[in-house]
């Protein structure tokens, strides 16, 4: 089968605008469900495991991220998005007629089976037929989609939950859903073919998965279900040691193993993923504990504190826009990152030594600034970790990154949350995170050293970041989707 001719700008232009309704369906999905949670709790009852409606989707979503890249390599992107996009649907529809919270649960999982591959897939899509150099042409759309996803997902889950009914949160993926499907159905068959033909690795792909899992469900349980040197807890870490121990020697060991060894060991990919780890991890860890600082200390109100927190996602994806611009026109194309990334760094450390005297207003200025100079790293580790691999293996490489992307979040999520109880004390550690800024109640300004400690550690991780980003080889980017081929 013959590869499609050259695609123009009007071409690429129509591909982009039909992948970011997949795109938007997986940006809204880790949105909009949190500001449900009260209806789905009230109605559902069970509030023990209302924390599993996010869990789920999210253990399921990180698990088969690299699965999607791995087996889009070999099979094609139209195929596996539609794939992708298919089991989101199946998986909204049964969370939209879920009678009681476990089905809703098993659900979210299955949703999340096909969320997890619609971003990751979106991007190596893009890479497949857009240069590195010329991404950014492009930037400008993918920005302003997850603004209003960013933005507008808590507000309008609130909204439909409290006005008509919580269900139709998942409702409104079926004909978003179902549109996506028509329109990337034809759209991507324009795309250039680039499969590799490679037999799946089915021990490592399958050791990995339960590595994660097992991994994620010891980070979610831990302090909160159970104590973290309880049994429960350090047996299934121990389970997650021996898989990762042997999902390492299937891959030195496998004649095509799932993660290429060479994509493990090329320095910019593996720069890349960890300065994309920290950053975003920091990312998601300040989304938890801002709207806990500003409502337990500050004495904010929760949907104040929620329109404050906006300040922060809303200007992440203007900083990705500014760099993904950048990319185009400097060549030294790290410099907006090596700049945002200890700015944002500063901003968090300022929080970290004054949590109590810093006005409204401040806050303010100092989450924006912290979001833009976060959002400035995000499109230069992605299309920075393209440009160092094979057409071959973009799809493996950036599924790979999304993965340990999201496993970084879990982690550092852990992290700071073992480090904000540890200071709390008086037995509050089994409190779920949605419940927590009620449960303190007026603590208020006592609470200060706790959160300037959990401000601290967000800092220092932003630092951590920087210094992967700055020790990661600015190699020029390409000017033509295929790597020229070594001579």
């Amino acid at each position: 089968m013959e590869n499609p001719p050259a695609l123009g700008h009007r071409d690429i232009r129509r591909i982009i605008i039909g992948i970011m309704l997949a795109m938007f369906l997986g940006a809204l999905d880790q949105t909009i469900v949190a500001t449900a949670m009260p209806s789905i709790g009230r109605d559902l009852g069970n509030a023990s495991a209302l924390s599993w409606v996010i869990t789920a989707y999210l253990l399921a979503s990180t698990a088969v991220t690299p699965l999607y890249g791995k087996l889009s390599d070999s099979y094609g992107r139209r195929r596996m998005m539609l794939i992708a996009i298919a089991v989101f649907v199946a998986g909204s529809l049964g969370c939209a007629l879920a009678p009681d919270i476990v089905t809703l649960v098993v659900m979210r999982g299955v949703q999340g089976l096909g969320g997890g591959g619609l971003i990751s897939l979106a991007q190596t899509i893009i890479a497949d037929i857009v240069s590195p150099r010329e991404r950014a042409r492009y930037q400008g759309y993918i920005a302003g989609m997850f603004s209003v996803a960013s933005v507008g997902g808590p507000v309008l889950g609130g909204v439909l939950s409290q006005h008509l009914h919580w269900s139709v949160i998942f409702w409104i993926n079926l004909p978003m859903g179902l549109a996506a499907l028509v329109m990337t159905d034809r759209v991507l068959r324009l795309l250039p073919r680039h499969d590799r033909h490679h037999r799946l690795d089915l021990p490592g792909a399958v050791l990995m998965v339960l590595a994660a899992l097992s991994l994620l469900l010891a980070l979610t349980w831990g302090g909160v279900s159970y104590p973290w040197t309880s049994a429960p807890i350090l047996g299934v870490l121990g389970a997650s040691v021996l898989l990762w121990s042997g999902f390492v020697w299937r891959t030195v060991t496998a004649e095509q193993p799932f993660l290429p060894v060479s994509i493990l060991v090329n320095p910019v990919v593996r720069n890349a993923v960890a300065a994309a780890f920290f950053t975003m991890g920091s990312m998601i860890g300040l989304c938890m504990f801002i709207p806990i600082y500003l409502e337990v200390m500050r004495g904010q109100a929760a949907g104040s504190s929620g329109l404050m927190l906006i300040a922060f996602v809303g200007t992440v994806p203007i900083g990705a826009l500014i760099a993904g611009r950048a990319m185009a026109r400097l060549r030294h194309y790290k410099l907006p990152s090596l700049i945002g990334l200890p700015v944002s760094a500063l901003m968090i450390a300022i929080l970290a030594l004054w949590p109590a005297e810093v006005s409204a207003t401040g806050i303010l200025a100092v989450m924006a600034v912290a979001g833009i100079g976060i959002g400035c790293v995000l499109p230069v580790t992605t299309v920075s970790l393209q440009n160092a691999v094979p057409i071959g293996q973009m799809g493996t490489a950036t599924g790979a990154m999304n993965f340990f992307r999201a496993l970084g979040s879990a982690l550092l999520v852990a992290g700071f949350s073992a480090l904000f109880f540890a200071g709390l004390g008086d037995g509050v550690s089994g409190v779920p995170m949605e419940l927590l800024a009620g449960h303190l109640g007026d603590r208020g300004a006592g609470l200060a050293p706790v959160f300037s400690h959990v401000f601290a550690a967000a800092s220092l991780c932003l630092a951590c970041g920087w210094g992967f980003m700055l020790n990661m080889e600015e190699k020029p980017l390409r000017t033509s989707v295929e790597a020229k081929p070594a001579e």
